[in-house]
């Protein structure tokens, strides 16, 4: 996987053994997800939170670094332990309390709640207010619509949800998806895909896809799915807290939030300096990818909201009705089940 150039799809297939850390702890010696844990720190001892994220680290981890590097959650008395998610992903390690915390989204946890036996596990905040998701395409094919799409090739990942998403949006602009030819997403960088002609058409992330265009000079069109039909304004990426864990030492959920807040509330305001430290912690990435991106998601880690984190119940319902609507869970949703917002403060 190109740490360069990261999408959520390779989520699906991420290769390797067990989570690796980061080799970033909030103070002392990384800690791992077998050691106890106590809610609280009495006595000057750190409660140990291990968290894993979706991908290797990007602009949606940000402020989760800032709270590393600036100290936030040593001062709630948390170590926090940052790891990478293991081959059958995030959630799985999340859900079985591999992890107490981790990222996810709400169309994954969607998928848990809807199977025969659900993994105990929630989101507890969200990290971007809106889905900033769409389809980028050459500019010089005019697709600046869903419509536009018709007679082009689409990059598939061959999920129902994402196929019906693209499908829903062509047909609310008058389009056909019957006319699209799919085929198989087999990119590591939606940039390079487009330039050597590997498809005409790819959903992607406003934030990183599009922003990695800007910095390549690549000519394109982009429109997201939110611009279209609203139901799509989903959540996407969340926290989710091991709901035994949550149960078990709230306090220790409040804290993290507490301190992943002030990181991400900094990384709003210091964009820049955000963009800074994320390299610092994880030289690898592209410099200029990652301020460009940080610019963009600093108005976006928030938006309209009244403040980082919340979730508004509305739109989160609106999403699971609509899969449910239209067949795309093993079992109905509890349209209202999938997150707690009891730990944010």
């Amino acid at each position: 996987m190109n740490d360069k150039n990261l999408n959520r799809r390779q989520f699906l297939a991420v290769a390797g053994g067990a989570a690796a850390t980061t080799a970033l702890a909030a103070c002392g010696g990384a800690g791992t997800a077998e050691q106890p844990v106590a809610d609280g720190a009495e006595g000057g001892e750190k409660t140990k939170v291990s968290f894993v994220l979706d991908y290797t680290p990007n602009t949606n981890h940000t402020g989760l670094y800032v709270a590393l590097d600036q100290g936030y959650f040593a001062d709630e008395g948390l170590e926090v332990e940052i790891v990478q998610p293991p081959a059958d992903g995030a959630d799985a390690l999340i859900g079985t309390g591999g992890a107490q915390m981790g990222v996810s989204y709400q169309d994954y946890i969607a998928n848990n709640l809807a199977s025969d036996q659900p993994m105990p596990y929630s989101a507890v905040a969200a990290i971007i207010q809106h889905n900033t998701s769409g389809i980028m395409s050459r500019e010089e094919d005019g697709i600046t619509h869903p419509a536009a799409m018709e007679g082009h090739t689409y990059a598939t990942w061959n999920m129902p949800v994402e196929q019906a998403t693209v499908a829903r949006v062509m047909e609310a602009d008058g389009g056909d998806f019957s006319k699209v030819e799919l085929v198989p997403y087999e990119v590591d960088d939606e940039v390079s895909g487009l330039r050597a002609n590997m498809f005409d058409t790819v959903w992607v992330y406003e934030a990183w896809a599009v922003q990695n265009a800007v910095v390549q000079d690549f000519p394109y069109n982009y429109f997201s799915f939110i611009s279209v039909d609203p139901v799509f304004d989903y959540y996407t990426p969340v926290i989710a807290a091991n709901d035994d864990f949550a149960k078990e030492n709230p306090e220790a959920v409040k804290a993290f939030l507490r301190a992943a807040k002030k990181g991400y509330e900094y990384a709003v305001e210091n964009p820049d300096a955000a963009a800074d430290i994320l390299c610092e912690q994880v030289p690898e990435l592209d410099p200029a990818l990652v301020r460009q991106s940080q610019t963009f998601l600093a108005d976006q880690y928030t938006a309209d909201a009244e403040s980082w984190g919340v979730i508004d119940p509305e739109r989160w319902a609106a999403f699971y009705q609509w899969l449910n609507d239209n067949d795309l869970v093993a079992n109905k949703l509890d349209v209202n089940a999938g997150y707690d917002l009891s730990f944010l403060e």
